[in-house]
């Protein structure tokens, strides 16, 4: 069960790391861009999906 524990927790700090909401987000957008390829706004997705990197960016920033 150690093992398993570890190998669980690598890939939580492997993957989510400092940031959960890098996390979320990277997943959402990586969901969001096929979805918008898949129902033929591919033109779309050329505008909306920087927008989106640069808005989860911004969120990801710790508020001071």
């Amino acid at each position: 069960m150690k093992y398993i524990q570890g190998f669980g927790a690598f890939w939580w700090d492997f993957i989510v790391g400092d940031s959960f909401v890098l996390a979320v987000g990277g997943v959402a957008l990586i969901a969001l861009g096929y979805g918008l390829v898949e129902l033929g706004a591919s033109e779309i997705a050329e505008v909306v999906l920087p927008l989106a990197v640069v808005g989860t960016l911004v969120a990801s920033l710790p508020r001071r």
